[in-house]
């Protein structure tokens, strides 16, 4: 896939990136050196290979999934600047 002057422009406008006339070739050749770089990647052979999270093998730390009130309610509401019947009080957004 080749990227034309065009793209660049279109490409900027949608990120919202203000891109003078004298850099769009330049934005030309380095997006083509990126989708070029992508379709080099593509060509890998990743059969057999496992998804990793880390470049280091670690086991993540699990703990059971509890829903608790923190244990702390008072505190928790103590800090809100209006509440009732431990429930945080808002005003109204829509009317």
């Amino acid at each position: 896939m080749s990227v034309d002057a065009d793209t660049v422009r279109r490409v900027a406008h949608l990120a919202r990136i203000a891109v003078a006339e004298e850099e769009v070739e330049n934005l030309k050749g380095e997006l083509n050196a990126i989708l070029a770089f992508v379709e080099q990647l593509s060509e890998v052979d990743v059969a057999g290979v496992e998804p990793m999270t880390s470049v280091t093998p670690m086991a993540i730390k699990m703990r059971d999934d509890v829903v608790t009130d923190g244990g702390i309610p008072d505190q928790i509401i103590a800090n809100a600047p209006a509440h009732e019947h431990h429930f945080f009080q808002v005003p109204k957004v829509v009317e």
